[in-house]
Order: C-alpha cells, then structure tokens, then sequence
C-alpha cells in the first residue's frame, strides 16, 4: 500500500529509484564490499574473506526480506544488513564490517545517493536551459509590459524574461557542481579516531572513497559532519525556489485579466469538473504546492548540524525522511516546468493590448528624462509629467496637447519618445549575451 506521494505521483521513476529501500540497501553493500577489498590489499583482513564478501554484498544474493526479518530481531538497520551478509558468506563472514561503525556504512552511502541524486539534476536543469534559452530567441523581439509591485512599469522584451531565467538557472548548474563536492563520506570508525583501523585508518578511508567515486573525505566524528548536508540541501532548495518564481510568473500572465502567457491545455483536458470554460495554470500552482513543503524542510536540515557530543541519533529519524523528499520533490518540479515551457502559449495580441492599455503612460519616464535633457529641473519635470499621467484620457494625446511640454519638446520629438518600441534599452544584447554564455558552458562540458 503505497501513502506518500513520493510513491506514485510526483517525482521522476529515476530518482525514486536511487531513494527507495533497495537501492539504498545496494548502496550499504556496495561499501561493505568495497571496504572489505581495500582491507585485504593493505592486510587488514583475509584476502579471501573479501573475495567473499563482494561476491556475496548483492540484493541479487541476499533477500530482502531477510534483512527486514532480521532488522525487526535487532532492532538495527546496519546490523541487519551486516547479519544478513554474514549469512552467505560462511567462516569469512566474521570479517565483514571489520573496524567500521554503522555511519561509516550509512553516510558514504548517503553520498552515493546524493552524487547520482545530483546527476539526474543536472541532466533535468540542462535540459531546462535548453527550452529556455530557445524561448529566450524566439521571443526576443517581442514586445511587452514590465511590471512591478504588480503595475505596469516600462515597456519590455518577453524574451528578456526566459533569458534570465536562463541566467538564473546556469547559476544553480553551478551550484549542482559545488554540490559533487559536499558528497562526502567516510571510514573512520565510532568517533572519527580511526582507532579501530589501525595505522592505516586515514588510507583506507581515502581508498574507499576514491574506488566509490566519491571526494576526499573531511575529518569526521562518528558522523559526517552536517553543516556539509545542509548546505548541498540548501543549494537545491534555491533551485526550488527559482522553479517557484517561474511558476508564480507564469501564473500571474495567465490570468483572465492579462492572459499573454498561459499554460497548453490538452484536447480532453478538464478544467473544472462544473465551469467547462476553465483553463486552469494546473502546473504552475503543483510547482508553488510543492516549494511551500521544500523550504520547510531546510529547518530539521540546519537542527542536524549540532550534535551532542560526538554525534547523537536525533538526525536519523528526520534525515530518512528529508533527504528522499527533497530530491524527489524537486525532480518533479523540474520535470513540471518542462512539461509547461515546452507546452506555452503566448498571446501575441493580448502583449499589444497590454502595451497599450494605460494609453502611453509606460512612457512617462522617457518624457521626464527628456524634459530634463532639455533643462526643466527635475523635481518640475516629475511633478509636470506625474500630473499629465493623472489626467482622464490617453497620456499620449494629453502630453501633445499639454502647452508646457511644447516649450521643451516638439510634437515630432513627442511622438517619437512616446514608441514603446524604442524604449527597451539593451534587452536585445541581454538576451543575447545570455544565451551566447549558455552556449559556451555546453560546449565546455
């Protein structure tokens, strides 16, 4: 019986696989395995014992149901895992987990999780650049109103605003590969002394982690240190965060009101079970759903760095549940966004209603700036303009007839400082340098 969400409805099939049970348990194995070759070669244990052992560390050998019948028994994750392994492999069993502590096994392989967690992320964010960056030049000419706090501001390019998104998501790629870095494990024993190892503790450690792939270790105490966690699960919740203000957007233009950006509607589609006429932004509302529950679970994430002592199990419970969600909640919002970009509508005459919908006053800035070139002061020139754009009317027709502005600036000047289109500023070489940039980190990579 499946409860979660995670389970069946969001996330991508790929990513709920390497955070379901059995992977994490192929996980556990492949380090046992691992440790125990690494132990042979440098005469810690039997070189036969370890051939064993990897032959051995395999769901494909082990039944689950035995390390769950055995985890009831112990009450003990790892030692069920641990048991279960020493089941098949005979005398030899007695070496595995030889000198390790259960994070040993457990954090190194969170961080193989993360590593393969991370590298869906990236494949999902390029693939996200891509639909972005072709939006950004399809777009890159079409014209539109800025707004802030909501209210129409200057005129602007639309393309401008999936160029950077483009921007913003190159920065999070960035961050994903900062991110390889923090996927640390370890092999240094019960409090991080390598007593247990011996001589060789801090070399077998390093081994280890570099036959699994992973970055050199850091010093630890009996757990990775956590400030490295919640900053890699900081990264990705600004990622979150940055498919949240895409969505939010997109919700924003799709309403009735301004309708000039508007998720694709399929052909059977429902939008409400009683108003037929419902075009709903469905998607955009899941993305700003599921951040609300992502950013909540930056807090159990920071409360996991102080630890009593030289570690304590209160990280446990909270991480089992942190780590999962947060992986598989952003792959699904990553894997919305694509499904709603690559789906967009875009209503090009609804843009040029709304350009023209305040009758020219998106260009009252450029009559001031104007004003001022030509010497009005500027605390006159905003009071002149700021009272023109007050008046009932279009601001355009007021401003030619208005006979304080004609000391200044001739009907022909008017007209032309009054063309939404000739005042976008750089919007174009924006774009492009953007997308020229995005260009070259794929092909650097």
């Amino acid at each position: 019986m499946k409860i979660h969400p995670i389970e069946y409805r969001y996330g991508t099939p790929q990513m709920r696989r390497i955070f379901s049970r059995e992977y994490r348990i192929a996980m556990m194995l492949k380090v046992e395995a691992t440790l125990s070759q690494v132990e042979a070669e440098l005469g810690l244990i039997p070189e036969e014992a370890a051939e064993i052992i990897s032959k051995n560390a395999s769901l494909d050998v082990i039944e689950l149901s035995r390390i769950e019948e055995l985890e009831e028994e112990t009450k003990h994750n790892v030692a069920a895992v641990v048991y279960a392994l020493e089941e098949k492999c005979g005398e030899y069993g007695r070496f595995i987990h030889f000198g390790a502590t259960s994070n040993d096994i457990l954090d190194t392989a969170t961080a193989l999780q993360f590593k393969e967690g991370l590298k869906l992320l990236e494949t999902q964010i390029r693939e996200l650049c891509t639909i972005l960056a072709e939006l950004a030049r399809g777009y890159s000419r079409t014209l539109c109103v800025a707004r802030t706090h909501g209210v129409h501001a200057l005129p602007y390019i639309l393309g401008l605003k999936f160029a950077l998104w483009l921007d913003e998501f190159m920065r999070h790629l960035q961050r994903i590969n900062e991110s390889y870095n923090l996927c640390v494990g370890k092999i240094s024993g019960a409090v991080g002394t390598y007593a247990s190892f011996g001589e060789k503790g801090r070399l077998i450690e390093l081994e280890v982690m570099k036959r699994l792939g992973l970055p050199p270790p850091v010093f630890s105490t009996q757990v990775v240190p956590r400030d490295l966690y919640a900053e890699l699960i900081s990264h990705l919740l600004l990622i979150s965060c940055s498919c949240e203000k895409i969505a939010t957007e997109i919700r924003n233009l799709h309403r009735t009101e301004i309708g000039e950006v508007m998720e694709g509607f399929g052909s059977r589609q429902v939008g409400s079970s009683t108003m037929p006429q419902k075009r709903n932004p469905i998607l955009s509302e899941r993305v700003c759903g599921i951040a609300k529950v992502l950013r909540g679970l930056i807090i159990p994430t920071l409360e996991n760095i102080p630890l009593w002592h030289e570690r304590d199990l209160t990280n446990s419970s909270s991480e089992r549940v942190v780590f999962p969600e947060v992986f598989i909640l952003l792959s699904e919002q990553l894997s919305l966004l694509r499904r709603i970009l690559t789906s967009i509508v875009v209503d090009e005459e609804a843009l040029k209603r709304n350009v023209n919908l305040t009758g020219g006053r998106i260009m009252a800035e450029n009559i001031f700036l104007h004003l001022i070139r030509k010497g009005l002061g500027r605390r006159e020139a905003h009071t002149l303009v700021s009272e023109i754009s007050s008046r009932k009317g279009s601001f355009q027709e007021n401003v030619l007839r208005d006979k304080a502005l004609h000391k200044y600036l001739s009907e022909q000047e008017i007209k032309d400082i009054l063309t939404p289109a000739r005042y976008v500023g750089l919007a174009g070489e924006i774009i492009e340098e953007i997308i020229k940039r995005f260009h070259n980190l794929v092909s650097a990579t």
